[in-house]
């Protein structure tokens, strides 16, 4: 005692990370809590079974960072810039009222000096999003609340350490000009760079990667701890360099895909269990009683963390109506300590006045108290909350089901593999996120003497497409059929499977004995009343920078336009990027009215263009490789149909240089049932 072997310490590690939350879970207590009390009991001061070794610290502030790091990328920016407002209200009550309160407390009932009473603030004034995994399963990180508390984060942590900065370099030297531009510009540089640059860099990676890989998370890790070691250079704290490269990326990273579900499951299994144990490995229980100026320390920075935090939750949610469990769901976000503990052993290493002993313990015992109600009250509130949205959500009628026609050539595979995870990419998008319906995907083989080895090519080839689903944790169903026609093998799988959602690839299914794929698409358009998506995904829809939706002019009194909506709705939601509509003639006004009620773009204008031959020059001009062009279009003999829809389905794929889907609204009941 304690275990100094570090594969023993890593099993006793990984023994807690198992057990503690699932014991606590049993009791309905938050699985957090239970990693921080056996820390607590198995540390140097209990039962001595592990020591707070370099190892765990460097693990620790690892997994600070990456928990940092996954608040910026999860965060749904357009919500974000949408209510930016609240971010900074919030962001600037959270620091105020603590940072206000806690010198005068300083100064006049402690006895502080100026300069220690503000670093004392300083402690409490600042917080981490400690609950945030909690939120996160929840899935209320969406709620315009919790998005003000995770953006307000960034500008009350930025504000506490500048107040550290500012205090530390009081007792070395003037704070003189020199000293504000140099902090000023290292905190402009970073944000600006790791915003610009970072991205920059991942949307030409991602591009160059042939296909989905373990690659993309490392690229991600480098940026992020690049970004964190790029802040520590410029005078800023590392966990500010994570929540902005997060931020940075977040565009990159679609909320469903493989990459976003590796990035969350290494956090929540290995680096934010690493933190949570190093905070309770830091309590000295006997300490903290044996002291009373600990005691006295510790009770005043948790009841003025408590209050003060309270205050400027409520204080938030009265200016923007908050309901209460919003309310106390952003003060159980915020009342979340660990920045705290750097901020008092830095002024304990610099030796400002009143940083002692006794703060350091007073401290962590504060940060153990908070962590342990933190997690509960966003569990108790933040489950209430969620219960709330789900019952105002409206309903969207028929339960979505997709289905995924796929045609894989054994003399193409390889591209054809890369058609499988474009398509799969398109449908994670698309897919309700609370949805618990497979993706069906669906092989349609020609009779013949080479029926049975296609059928085993097929499904040697959706070996692979079931491991990229897996990645995202999207259940998948496999569909084999054989038929003549491709069109009406699509059809009927559709009506077995009940799918309300056709997503087809343009090329994909081009087979030397079949017709050409258009042929095949105007069959299944013409037999078949789902929604149909005609896509041509060549690249990763990660580095989407815009998408450009263009708009008929009689598809707007089309009864499945709002089908149209909702599918560009998803799919910026899920890519970030914003959307700039092409109305055709008079109906550009009726199109901004249905796109100005859009939940998930902040972004969003339509322009008009008087005719269908400026429509096609405008798309020439300004459709990049960067673009993602999204047409609503028609079936024939329905309200929105034009013979200029049959045009641009031909003259599409060679004015746009990007990728592009054509969106045909579902038809007859199913519109009216959804």
């Amino acid at each position: 005692m304690p275990v100094e072997d570090p594969v023993s310490i890593f099993a006793v590690a990984m023994v807690v990370f198992l057990v503690a939350p699932l014991l606590l879970e049993r009791h309905r207590l938050p699985g957090i809590v239970g990693i921080v009390l056996v820390g607590a009991a198995i540390g140097p001061n209990a039962a001595g079974i592990l020591d707070r070794s370099p190892a765990i610290v460097l693990l620790g502030d690892v997994g600070l960072i990456y928990l940092m790091f996954l608040a910026g990328v999860e965060i749904d920016l357009h919500r974000f810039f949408d209510n930016i407002d609240q971010s900074v209200v919030f962001g600037v009550l959270t620091f105020l009222v603590p940072q206000a309160i806690g010198t005068a407390f300083g100064g006049w009932v402690l006895g502080f000096s100026a300069s220690t009473a503000l670093l004392f603030a300083a402690i409490f004034a600042s917080h981490t999003l400690v609950a945030y995994p909690v939120a996160h399963r929840l899935g209320i990180v969406g709620n315009d609340a919790v998005t003000a508390t995770v953006g307000g984060t960034v500008l009350t942590n930025v504000l506490a350490l500048l107040v550290l900065v500012v205090v530390v370099a009081s007792t070395e030297a003037a704070l003189d000009w020199l000293f504000w531009a140099r902090l000023g510009a290292g905190l402009v540089l970073l944000f600006v760079g790791v915003w610009y640059v970072v991205p920059w860099f991942g949307r030409r990676f991602f591009r160059s990667l042939a296909e989905e890989s373990y690659f993309e998370y490392l690229f991600v890790m480098a940026a992020l701890f690049v970004s964190a070691g790029f802040a520590a250079v410029v005078g800023a704290e590392p966990i500010i360099g994570a929540l902005v490269a997060g931020l940075a990326l977040n565009r990159l990273i679609p909320d469903r895909g493989p990459l976003m579900n590796r990035i969350q499951f290494v956090g929540d299994a290995l680096f934010v269990p690493f933190f949570l144990l190093s905070i309770g490995l830091l309590v000295d229980p006997a300490a903290l009683v044996g002291s009373r100026e600990s005691l006295v320390l510790a009770g005043s920075l948790v009841g003025l963390t408590v209050a003060t935090k309270f205050a400027a939750a409520w204080t938030t949610g009265r200016l923007y109506a908050y309901g209460r469990e919003q309310v106390l769901s952003v003060f159980g976000l915020s009342i979340g300590q660990a920045e705290a503990l750097s901020i008092v052993l830095i002024a304990f290493e610099a030796g400002v006045p009143g940083f002692d002993v006794d703060m350091i313990n007073g401290a962590v015992a504060m940060i153990l108290v908070v962590s342990l109600v933190s997690p509960i009250v966003v569990e108790k509130y933040g489950r209430a909350l969620a219960i709330a949205e789900r019952r105002q959500r409206p309903s969207t009628g028929a339960r979505q089901r997709i289905l995924v026609p796929f045609t894989p050539i054994p003399e193409h595979h390889e591209t054809l593999l890369q058609y499988h995870e474009s398509l799969l990419d398109l449908a994670f998008l698309l897919r309700e996120e609370d949805s618990d319906e497979p993706l069906h995907t669906l092989t349609v083989v020609p009779p013949g003497p080479e029926t049975e080895r296609e059928i085993a090519a097929a499904r040697s080839a959706i070996a692979h497409t079931e491991e990229y689903a897996a990645g995202a944790e999207v259940p998948v169903s496999f569909h084999t059929r054989v038929d003549h026609n491709v069109a009406s093998g699509i059809v009927r799988a559709a009506i077995e499977t009940q799918a309300t959602t056709i997503l087809l690839d343009r090329d994909g299914i081009r087979l030397p004995r079949q017709p050409l794929f258009s042929h095949a698409t105007r069959q299944v358009l013409r037999w078949s009343d789902r929604l149909v998506l005609v896509s041509r995904i060549r690249e990763p829809l990660n580095t989407v920078s815009r998408i450009a939706v263009v708009l008929p002019p009689q598809v707007a009194h089309d009864p499945g336009v709002h089908e149209v909506v909702r599918t560009v709705d998803r799919i910026a939601a899920g890519t970030g990027a914003p959307v700039r509509g092409i109305a055709v003639g008079d109906a550009a006004e009726r199109y901004r009215q249905m796109f100005s009620a859009l939940e998930s773009v902040a972004d969003v204008s339509v322009e008009r263009v008087d005719d269908w031959d400026r429509l096609f020059a405008v798309l020439a001009e300004r459709a990049s490789v960067d673009d993602l062009v999204v047409c609503a279009s028609a079936r024939p003999n329905t309200v929105g149909w034009q013979p200029e829809l049959r045009t641009l389905d031909d003259r599409l794929p060679t004015i746009v240089e990007g990728d592009f889907v054509v969106v045909y609204p579902a038809s007859g009941d199913l519109v009216e049932g959804r």
